[in-house]
């Protein structure tokens, strides 16, 4: 279809009004597309539609809450929070709801079904108590740094409008024989008291391995008092544990984890809408976000947010002037080296007909003849002949 990322664009517009009769439209052009035999953007559309549902199926405003099985006492800012008796150090912080700012990350489909599956439980209690069950109360998310896991959890928070209970692990873990141990029961006192969710960020720090040789006592007392604490908070309240290394969590602990939701490395098509996304305001074409897409292959979904902004700094700075896009992702390599791989490095670095030829070559994304020329600069007769040199080139 000629001009279909403008078409793409219009679509987009439509299903941000959450109009049921502009849905109707674009599911109309994809089953059109589809059956014409244009599959590559009747799946671009599929895509489109998928990701709208699920950012309305994750809005707060879908959330039905039953206020039974939020327990306790109010939060309020003039709540004093515990502390540690030898430094009067706060061993956690408050996030209010109002004060969670922005949307939820993006994920995979698997995992936005498995979060809202939890959303739903947390706020149907009644319905789940007439047939003899009750929610999971806590949850344990594991993956790589930057993949989200933090933001995931301010999200269910405001979701849920719960204040965050954020457990600071610098301040729960101290140099005195014992304390370590009391300041977690403190923790767990104060937030079993209080109406919220409880945020054990980074939480390989506490609950490391109870057999690990190099550590002392104090480690495995620690690991067990929190074991206790877990236990006793079961029926009371919500617990969200986040580590980015579960191999040194004690097994006891995965059992006191009810849900256990790993996130993981976000695929193309994510990257591609999470491109999309951070990339707002600025209007890009298609192509360059299907070429962020492709070079954070393997990334977190924050490297790719930090390519994005990387890509709009440089066109502000740029202004009216064109803006040679692979300059901007040669910026970005040489100041983010560990961020892209060294094949995707070299790519940059090295003899343009190669890049022209990679990307002739890929399969996901695709890119048209005229797509590449946008990215290299060239016009579409131009990159035909350089594809057909190089495969010269390369027969002889």
């Amino acid at each position: 279809m000629d001009h279909f990322p403008i078409v793409q664009a219009l679509c987009r517009a439509a299903l941000a009004n959450s109009s049921a009769a502009a849905r109707k439209q674009v599911e109309r052009l994809r089953d059109a597309l589809k059956e014409g035999g244009d599959t590559k953007h009747a799946a671009a559309l599929a895509t489109m539609l998928t990701n709208n549902d699920r950012a309305e199926d994750m809005a707060p405003s879908r959330l039905v809450r039953s206020k039974a099985q939020f327990s306790g006492e109010a939060l309020t800012p003039n709540t004093p929070l515990p502390v540690d008796r030898e430094t009067s150090t706060p061993l956690a912080e408050i996030i209010f709801p109002a004060h969670i700012s922005g949307a939820g990350p993006l994920f995979t489909e698997r995992v936005t079904v498995a979060v809202q599956s939890l959303l739903d439980e947390w706020t149907h209690v009644d319905e789940l108590e007439a047939v003899g069950v009750t929610p999971a109360r806590s949850c344990l998310i594991y993956g790589e740094p930057g993949t989200g896991k933090t933001r995931l959890a301010l999200a269910m928070a405001k979701q849920l409008g719960l204040p965050l209970v954020v457990a600071r692990l610098d301040s729960l873990v101290s140099s005195f024989l014992g304390t370590s141990a009391r300041n977690i029961g403190s923790l767990f006192t104060f937030a079993n008291r209080y109406r919220c969710l409880l945020l054990l960020d980074e939480f390989d720090a506490l609950a490391k391995l109870r057999d690990d040789p190099q550590e002392v006592g104090e480690i495995k007392r620690i690991v067990n008092t929190l074991l206790q604490n877990l236990d006793g908070r079961q029926h009371i309240g919500f617990t969200v544990g986040i580590t980015n290394h579960p191999q040194l969590l004690d097994s006891a602990v995965w059992r006191r984890f009810e849900a256990q939701l790993e996130i993981p490395l976000p695929e193309l098509a994510l990257r591609m809408e999470m491109a999309r996304s951070f990339m707002v305001p600025t209007v890009v074409p298609e192509s360059h976000l299907k070429l962020l897409a492709w070079f954070t292959d393997g990334s977190t979904g924050a490297e790719v947010e930090t390519l994005t902004r990387s890509y709009k700094k440089i066109q502000a700075l740029k202004g009216e002037r064109s803006l040679d896009v692979l300059d901007v992702f040669r910026q970005f390599a040489t100041m983010n080296s560990g961020r892209l791989s060294k094949e995707r490095r070299e790519l940059l670095f090295g003899e343009p007909n190669y890049l022209v030829e990679t990307l002739h070559k890929a399969e996901e994304p695709s890119f048209s003849l005229m797509e590449i020329g946008e990215l290299v600069g060239k016009d579409k007769s131009t990159v035909s002949r350089t594809v057909k040199a190089q495969k010269l080139r390369k027969s002889h």
